[in-house]
């Protein structure tokens, strides 16, 4: 409930901001003939569709579980990272050929100083929108909330940017078309850390360090002996997480005391790591 409501704040407010500064930006790129600046506009209206995409991604994710998909729906929000880092990939690609024809043709662009004083506007406003997105990723966890925020701060970047085009671009007449390739690169890796985070989840990632030396120190205090602890899985459905994991118990033990054992430490996981735990015992073979 908290993802969902964080991210319905996060995607109306991006909505809103983004529309305007699109249609201010585009004003003043075609006012100044800026490829760079328009290249950033069309960046910040992309904001908008991809914080669309963000709230249909949080209401399709936020779905419970069903007969059909019994860890519910949040893979969803997975699945539309990698949409908006695709979405990326794209616009970063025109952006790049745009540039280079720019070059080749020695085309410069004419700034004025309303184009400082908005592009400043822009680098502020997204950079603070990032830093809200990124605070709300880390608060839940999302991926998605994350892949919005890298989105943001790409803009924020790209705005920068821009901004040292208008103040060189008296002095230098190919800084536009120049910054136009920077902003292009920016946008290629901001995909990359994208679509890094969320395919590895897809395909399977490993337990992290911290992970299991949380789930080794309550084991520790749960139960006071080595109880071996292998084969350990790790699999992510958005907010729902489940763990399983083989421990080893003493031979001799009755099957009642041992499953009350397993039993314990999956409340104790469910309850300080919020994650479903399955446990598989195995009998302590001594050499």
């Amino acid at each position: 409930m908290k993802t969902l409501k964080l991210g319905y704040i996060e995607a109306f407010l991006s909505i809103f901001i983004n529309t305007i500064l699109f249609i201010i930006k585009l004003w003043i790129g075609l006012k100044t003939g800026s490829i760079a600046i328009i290249a950033d506009a069309w960046h910040t209206l992309s904001d908008s569709f991809t914080s669309i995409l963000l709230l249909f991604g949080f209401r399709l994710s936020s779905k419970p579980p069903d007969k059909g998909h019994p860890f519910g729906h949040g893979r969803a929000e997975i699945i539309f990272s990698i949409i908006i880092g695709t979405i990326l990939a794209v616009i970063a690609f025109n952006f790049l050929s745009g540039s280079i024809s720019r070059l080749r043709n020695h085309q410069e662009a004419n700034f004025n100083n309303l184009a400082i004083v908005i592009i400043l506007i822009s680098v502020i406003v997204k950079e603070a929108i990032a830093q809200f997105a990124f605070w709300a990723s880390r608060k839940t966890g999302s991926q998605l909330l994350r892949a919005d925020a890298w989105h943001h701060r790409s803009d924020a970047l790209t705005s920068f940017l821009v901004l040292i085009a208008v103040l060189l671009g008296k002095y230098f007449w190919w800084i536009d078309g120049f910054m136009g390739l920077v902003m292009a690169l920016l946008l290629f890796y901001a995909t990359y850390n994208i679509l890094k985070g969320s395919t590895n989840i897809l395909l399977g990632q490993g337990p992290d360090e911290e992970t299991v030396k949380s789930l080794k120190n309550l084991m520790k205090n749960v139960v006071e002996q080595d109880l071996n602890i292998h084969h350990l899985h790790c699999h992510s459905y958005g907010n729902h997480k489940e763990i399983t994991f083989h421990i080893s118990l003493p031979a001799q033990m009755k099957l009642i005391d041992a499953h009350l054992i397993a039993d314990k430490l999956e409340d104790e996981i469910r309850e300080k790591m919020k994650i479903e735990a399955t446990i598989h015992i195995e009998p302590m073979i001594e050499k």
